[in-house]
């Protein structure tokens, strides 16, 4: 689902729009030695994430086919490519980078909008059953406090985290 574009992605080049982001700053380093992939726990599990091929993907200016698909979404972010990467790229900075800008975009996995949506209705994530509930004190947990939903709402409206939800609701 794509709901617009950014203005400075139509007047650089993809990577220079990534450079000049909080995160990004380093993406030209890359050479392409592929110690990064060598080291990424997702891509040993996985053909669908690479950082060498997103990186590769970025540096070429396939900005669609990066932000439209769900591999920067895959990376765990454990830093491993990034403590490896013999040119000091940081990897997991323009995995960050590349999300932001697919969220601007409105690239967003559907999971992201469904947590969008429990937090706004329950402040919570995952509901709590009422069997939980009852198991709480002889597990030693304190009951569960009021949510403060609206609150929460006014400072998730603040932050624009609520469109998220409109999003979901966009696409159904």
């Amino acid at each position: 689902m794509k709901h617009g574009k950014d203005e400075k992605t139509t007047n650089l080049a993809f990577s220079d729009v990534i450079s000049s982001r909080l995160g990004g700053e380093t993406i030209n380093l890359c050479y392409q030695c592929g110690t990064c992939a060598s080291s990424c726990p997702v891509a040993k599990i996985t053909p669908r994430f690479n950082p060498r091929e997103v990186i590769k993907l970025t540096l070429s200016g396939e900005k669609d086919e990066v932000i439209s698909g769900d591999a920067i979404w895959l990376c765990c972010s454990c830093y491993n490519c990034q403590e490896r990467c013999p040119q000091k790229v940081e990897i997991a900075n323009v995995i960050y980078a590349l999300r932001n800008i697919a969220v601007k975009e409105g690239y967003i996995p559907n999971i992201f909008s469904e947590f969008a949506s429990a937090i706004l209705n329950d402040a919570r994530v995952v509901k709590v059953s009422k069997f939980v509930e009852t198991k709480r004190p002889t597990l030693g947990l304190p009951p569960l406090q009021p949510t403060g939903v609206n609150a929460l709402r006014k400072i998730l409206s603040a932050t624009g985290f609520d469109k998220l939800q409109q999003k979901k609701e966009e696409a159904t």
